[in-house]
C-alpha cells in the first residue's frame, strides 16, 4: 500500500516537472514567411573553395532565393530558371540566388549555359550535401529520379536575413512560380 502511494506520487512529481514535449518524432515544417535564412557555410559557388553564406549575403537588403531539384533538369533549364533570368522584374528582387543539390562545377557550368556572361547578375550556387536544403525542410526524396535526395522547387523572398515570402512548389513536379513572386 505504501510503495504504490510512493510510487504514485513520484509519478505525479516528475510528470509536472517535465517539460510537456521535449521529444519530437516530426520535422519541423517548411520554412515559412519571418523565419531566418539558416547561418551555414554550406553552399559554394563555383568550386568547393568557394564558400557562401546566404544568411551573411542577404543579412541586409532585398533578395530572392530559387531552389531546383537539379541543375541541367530539363523543366528547370527550359523554363523554371529562364523565366527568372528573363523576367522584367528581377533587377527589382536585390541579391538573386539560384541553388541545386549539386556540386559546384556543375552549378557553375549549368549558370553558364543558361546565362552565357552572366548578365543576368543571378548567382549559381551548389548544395552539394543538400545542408543548406534540408535546414529550410524543402528536401524531398528524389533518388528514384535523381539517385539522391534533392530540393524542391521554390522561390523565398527574403529582406534583411528573413523570409517575408515562400513560395514552395507542393508536388515536386509542377515547373515554377516565378508569377508569384
Amino acid at each position: 500500500m505504501f510503495a504504490t502511494r510512493r510510487l504514485t506520487t513520484t509519478i505525479a512529481r516528475t510528470a509536472a516537472v517535465q517539460p510537456a514535449a521535449f521529444f519530437h518524432s516530426t520535422r519541423p515544417a517548411f520554412v515559412k514567411v519571418g523565419d531566418a535564412i539558416p547561418n551555414l557555410e554550406v553552399l559554394a559557388e563555383n568550386s568547393p573553395g568557394n564558400n557562401v553564406n546566404l544568411a551573411k549575403e542577404l543579412g541586409t537588403g532585398k533578395g530572392l532565393i530559387i531552389g531546383t531539384p537539379g541543375a541541367f533538369s530539363p523543366a528547370c533549364s527550359a523554363t523554371h530558371v529562364p523565366g527568372y533570368i528573363n523576367h522584367p522584374k528581377l533587377k527589382d528582387a536585390g541579391k538573386v540566388f539560384v541553388l541545386a543539390v549539386n556540386d559546384p562545377f556543375v552549378t557553375k557550368a549549368w549558370g553558364e549555359s543558361l546565362d552565357p556572361g552572366n548578365k543576368s547578375g543571378i548567382r549559381f550556387l551548389g548544395d552539394p550535401a543538400g545542408e543548406f536544403t534540408e535546414a529550410l525542410d524543402l528536401d524531398f526524396d528524389a533518388t528514384t529520379i535523381f539517385g539522391n535526395p534533392r530540393s524542391k522547387r521554390y522561390a523565398l523572398v527574403v529582406e534583411n536575413g528573413k523570409v517575408t515570402g515562400a513560395f514552395v512548389e507542393p508536388d515536386n513536379t509542377g515547373v515554377d512560380g516565378k508569377e508569384k513572386v
